[in-house]
Order: C-alpha cells, then structure tokens, then sequence
C-alpha cells in the first residue's frame, strides 16, 4: 500500500523514483493478493451493473497506467493488446468509446490468465519508464501515477465489494474468505451527543501529500450550532426501526426513497435475511448471525434518511462531519485489520467513535463543486467533476477502505438509492 507521507507533492511532482517504484509494486501486488482467494469462475460473473466482474478490476487499473502514463511518455511503448483500449475504458469519453457496463460479465475472453500477463508487462514497462524517464517529463509522470496508485486502491475496495455481492447472489451464499478474523463480541457504547458550536469555519484539503480535485480548493463555511452522536447507528437500533413498521410507514421517506422501496419491495438492509425468526448477514465470509451490536451496513441514503426521520433528527453535513474529525487520528475497523466488515464499537468516554473504517457515513451532503473548482484539463478531468449531479457524499472510509488511502477531507459520492457498498450512518441534530 502507499505510505502515508513519502515525501511527495503531487502539486510539484517531488516524488523520488525510488519512492514511485517501490509503492507502485506494493500496490499492484495487494491487488493480485485481494484475488488470490478466488476461484477461477469467481473472476468472470457480474450479477448487476454496479458490480463489475473481478477479472475487469484487474485489467482496468492497468489499463489506467497504459493510457495516462505509458502511452504518453514512454518512447515506442507497444500496447499488450490494441483492443484493450476499448474493452477496459471505463467512462472517459475523450478517450474514445467503451464497452457497456452492464455487459462486463458477459466477456470469457480475455481469460484471466491473459489478464494477468497483461498486468505482468504493464508493471514491466512501467518500471522501465519510472528508472529512464526524461528529467522534465517526471513531475507530470509522477502525479499521474499518484492519481494511478490511488485509483488502483478505491478498485481494491471496489473488487472486495462487487465479490461479495456476486458470491452473495449464489444461493449457495459461498464465502469469499472462511479464515478471516473472528469479529469481536461486546455491547455498542451507549450513544452520546457531543456539541459543536458553529460559527465560520475552513473546509478542503490542506497539505502536501496527495488529494483528489474534488477536494479542493480550501473554503469558508458558516455551520450553525449542532450535536453530533458518539458512535454509528447499530443493527439492533436498526431492528426496532423496522419493527416500528419504518419500511411501511409513507411518512418517513423522500418520495424518492418510497418510490424505491415500493419498486424493489424492501423490508431489510441489503444482505440480510430472516431465516427460522433469526436474522442473519451475508458477509465476506459467508453467512452468519446478525451482530445486533454492530454498525447497520449496506443500507441506501433513503433508508438512513427515513431512519432520522423516524428518531425526529438527521443526518450531518458534509462540512459538520469534517469540522469534527479534524484532531481526530486515522484509526479504526479500516481493511487493514483484517476483519472486512463492520465490528462493535470499542467504548473510550466521551469522544467521537467509528468515524474511521467500518462503514462509509452517509451526509445530507449533495455531491456538488467546492466554490471555486475547476476540473483537470483533458481526459483526467472526467475523473470527478463529471459525477457532481444527483449523487451524496459519503465520510470516513470503511472496513474494506485501506487506512493510507484515507483522509479527514475525502469526499466519496453515490447514488441514494445505492445499497452494494459498505454505508451506513450516524445522526446529528441542530442544537437549540
């Protein structure tokens, strides 16, 4: 993974080669070694638009560097396949056309054994660039790669996520892993609210290790005053919402949000299933019992705004959410500890729980530009900027997210009715 602070600026591209190396092979290795529990069939289905096949996220990364990167600035570079191009583009229309989304698993060829040599003479042809690059040319090279390295890892979270969905769409529900770590049992901490007082304050990325565009550029916000709660709503707190009848009560939902669970006929979070009056939860490594203590995953932005509703509060800002994790360390159920999915929260007094790792938190946040934003020029500036419409921001990482890929001021974004990746949240209220 990349280290937290190698001593680079992607602004000004002071990033050693050494340094580019080193983190490019540790990268691309913890790709191959997500997969390694795979079966070969494993690699190749895809069970809904949004959950690409593994083998894809294998060969779209590498096509990444292929195009941003090699394509450019290494002299006589050959591609691997002069289809690839076309076939692993995900959404950069300046690029040319791509291959439909929801047709990814449709594809047995290339097999996965030729993807792999395709990641084998990129990661070749990439260190020989890296090693001879022109003295001029390595500023450029080196934020590219930055922007690679960390595309690479969100594809990382992504493989981890679309698995499980595609194993949980067998009947069979087959775990991904059967020797991750056994989730640790407790009682969640009783909730607390902790009181922000407002006033201007200053959003955005600030420093010299790496941030996405949509991050930037550092602004002024006026937050009135409000409450945040200590830890993330619970699947037992959960459970009483639906007991409550939350799934069948008009009043609780955005039109939107009612619109959808009438269409879809939800009654639960994603994953979960009543079988002999015992809830149960698809995880990553297999099915097992609901930890009532544990965070609520996989539900949509409807259904965490219907859940505040019903408790008579809301959900925070995008800004409030920030404003209160700034002093607080990068630490938590993040996916280096191994568990990938969301545990109990550790009880520590009265400070902010979980606002790191176990799931990614739902904001009342629209996905919109930061006053000010201007988009990359050329096709990297389709990377974000094209996506700010209809979508919210989500904070704080998740339990598959890895810990050096994460920051205070990262800004995710789905769509509301998106349930497949690990989201949950936590309520906030406006303090009187």
């Amino acid at each position: 993974m990349i280290t937290p602070n190698p001593g680079l600026n992607p602004q000004t591209g002071s990033f050693t080669r050494l340094a580019a190396l080193q983190q490019f092979r540790t990268v691309r290795q913890d790709s191959e070694t997500i997969c390694a529990p795979l079966q070969i069939e494993d690699y190749v289905i895809q069970t809904t638009p949004e959950a690409s096949p593994a083998k894809w996220h294998l060969a779209h990364v590498t096509w990444f560097y292929e195009t941003f990167i090699l394509t450019d600035f290494l002299p006589h570079y050959q591609p691997f396949h002069p289809r690839f191009r076309y076939l692993f583009n995900s959404y950069y229309e300046q690029v040319g056309q791509f291959f439909p989304r929801p047709q990814r698993g449709l594809l047995s060829r290339p097999t996965v054994a030729e993807v792999y040599r395709y990641r084998a003479y990129l990661d070749e042809q990439m260190a020989q660039l890296i090693e001879t690059a022109k003295a001029e040319d390595w500023p450029t090279i080196a934020h590219r790669l930055l922007i690679g390295l960390h595309h690479e890892q969100q594809h990382q979270e992504l493989l981890l996520t679309d698995i499980k969905y595609n194993l949980a769409f067998n009947p069979l529900r087959p775990p991904y892993h059967e020797d991750l770590p056994t989730m640790p049992n407790g009682t969640a901490p009783p909730l607390k609210w902790l009181e922000y007082s407002g006033g201007l304050d200053n959003i955005g990325y600030t420093g010299e290790s790496f941030a996405y565009d949509n991050e930037l550029p550092r602004h002024q916000v006026l937050l009135l005053p409000f409450r945040l709660a200590s830890r993330l709503v619970t699947n037992g707190e959960y459970l009483e919402f639906m007991e409550a009848g939350g799934y069948e009560r008009p009043e609780l939902w955005l039109s939107d949000g009612w619109s959808t669970i009438r269409k879809q006929s939800w009654q639960a979070p994603l994953y979960w299933e009543n079988i002999e009056h015992q809830w149960w939860q698809m995880t990553l490594a297999g099915m097992q019992p609901l930890r009532t203590e544990a965070p609520v995953c996989h539900v949509s932005y409807y259904e965490a705004n219907a859940f505040a509703t019903w408790k008579d509060q809301r959900l925070p800002s995008e800004a409030e959410w920030e404003v209160a994790v700034r002093q607080l360390p990068i630490t938590g159920n993040l996916r280096d500890t191994g568990f990938l999915h969301p545990i109990v929260a550790a009880s520590k007094g009265d400070e902010l729980l979980q606002m790191y790792g176990d799931v990614w938190e739902w904001t009342h946040s629209p996905y919109t530009p930061y006053p000010g934003y201007r988009p990359a020029a050329g096709a990297l500036g389709e990377y974000n900027g094209k996506f700010m419409c209809n979508q919210f921001v989500l904070r704080g990482g998740s339990c598959v997210t890895p810990a050096n890929h994460i920051r205070p001021t990262y800004r995710n974004f789905f769509y509301p009715h998106e349930r497949w990746q690990f989201k949950g949240f936590r309520l906030a209220e406006d303090l009187q």
